[in-house]
């Protein structure tokens, strides 16, 4: 049998960071029993994210580094190999990428792999991206992508790196055999913005799943973790995710300190340093008893009773494609209060309530959320359930990208093999 080896480079780890890392997990797994395909996953050995497979059930070790720690390994069928990088602060991502893509070349000319696929991660590399799609094509190799969302556009970074962003996406764009947008908005901007046919993309979203929490009402640690915060189930608001300005803080808090609920406003966040400091000097919510940061949770299934039992969820990303944290919360909080922006139309359609930045906006929304009937705000969550369900399971996701590989496969002369 013809196999068809698919080299995915970008992601940190398997299944314990964000979302690539989630996406490459659910993809291995839905697809471990499928016969032709091959699997090569590249992963940090070190520094921020970086991968710990003792966390995996079920793995293999392959090959150890110098000082005895785990360098390859297997996993759901796939072969992960785990790379050392330095600390050179954000350039190490694309240290990374340039390091992994080397790799997945020199593994290939070494076991004789010929036509194979390599499939990239966010646009970090272009600049060199020329240079190395020149020795995939001397494999008989493709070139696909996936550009995430509009990294130029976010406020963490500085001008000149912004700068860098934009034209590696350029580049990165301009290399690619396929472009593989995870929200639609996202391929008409890449279809616009560079000129190309809707034949060098395709859409294929992010994935996520319905299914409740295994934890019970009065399980310890959530039952512990609302005492620890002084709140009841439908007693609060939530907002989950990275605390940076283009996810709209600001807004949410200033609109929630204008509202008239009785209801506390939780977020849980890696909040701290300078834009912390500017919204408690601009906002002066440390006086507004409602409003409280309540740190990270890393618990998966934790994370999601507390979803499950928030009265509401707001959504504030403007920057970025199909976000798993939205999907996440389609899934399990029964009503879903959304910045009103293409991303988040396009993902959660129907099934939520949406706000704008202007003023009074957001907060007339939580004064009319807060008197909902409880079988309307049922209803809400049913639509959302079912609009996950529908487009955005791991299952139809994984189904996808079977669909790629076999019509890749068949166009390379591999047909029957997949």
């Amino acid at each position: 049998m013809q196999i068809q080896h698919i080299f995915i480079i970008g992601a940190k780890s398997i299944g314990q960071y964000g979302g690539y890392e989630t996406f490459v997990n659910k993809l291995i797994e839905y697809h471990e029993g499928l016969r032709g395909i091959k699997y090569h996953i590249a992963c940090k050995a070190n520094g921020d994210g970086h991968m710990d497979e003792s966390r995996l059930d079920g793995m293999q070790p392959m090959g150890y580094h110098s000082d005895g720690s785990v360098s390859e390994f297997t996993y759901h069928n796939a072969h992960v190999f785990k790379l050392r990088v330095p600390r050179i602060g954000p350039a190490v991502a694309v240290y990374y990428d340039l390091q992994a893509l080397r790799y997945s070349i020199r593994y290939c000319q070494k076991h004789g792999i010929r036509r194979p696929i390599f499939y990239i991660l966010a646009c970090r590399i272009g600049p060199f991206i020329r240079h190395y799609k020149r020795r995939i094509e001397k494999l008989g190799g493709t070139l696909y992508l996936n550009p995430d969302g509009h990294e130029f556009l976010r406020q963490k970074w500085p001008r000149l790196i912004r700068r860098y962003w934009k034209l590696s996406e350029r580049l990165m764009v301009s290399q690619a055999d396929l472009v593989i947008c995870d929200s639609m908005n996202i391929e008409r901007y890449i279809q616009q913005e560079y000129g190309i046919s809707d034949f060098q993309t395709t859409f294929i979203a992010y994935g996520s799943d319905t299914a409740s929490s295994v934890l019970k009402d009065d399980d310890p640690g959530f039952v512990g973790w609302l005492a620890t915060h002084g709140l009841e189930k439908d007693g609060y608001y939530l907002v989950v995710g990275r605390f940076v300005p283009e996810n709209n803080y600001e807004t949410i808090i200033r609109e929630f300190m204008k509202s008239n609920t009785l209801r506390k406003l939780v977020l849980i966040t890696n909040a701290d340093g300078k834009y912390l400091e500017w919204l408690g000097r601009s906002l002066r919510f440390q006086n507004d008893g409602r409003i409280h940061f309540a740190g990270t949770v890393y618990d998966s299934e934790l994370l999601k009773k507390i979803r499950e039992n928030a009265y509401g969820y707001f959504h504030g990303h403007e920057v970025g494609g199909t976000n798993p944290s939205l999907l996440e919360a389609l899934g399990s909080t029964r009503l879903n209060l959304l910045l009103d922006v293409g991303f988040n139309r396009e993902v959660a359609a129907e099934s939520a309530l949406y706000w704008n930045k202007g003023s009074g906006n957001l907060a007339g929304l939580i004064n009319l959320a807060d008197r909902m009937p409880t079988e309307e705000r049922t209803g809400y969550g049913t639509k959302a359930r079912e609009r996950i369900q529908a487009a955005y399971s791991w299952q139809h996701i994984a189904d996808a990208y079977r669909r790629l590989w076999e019509k890749w496969g068949e166009s390379n002369g591999h047909k029957g093999t997949l």
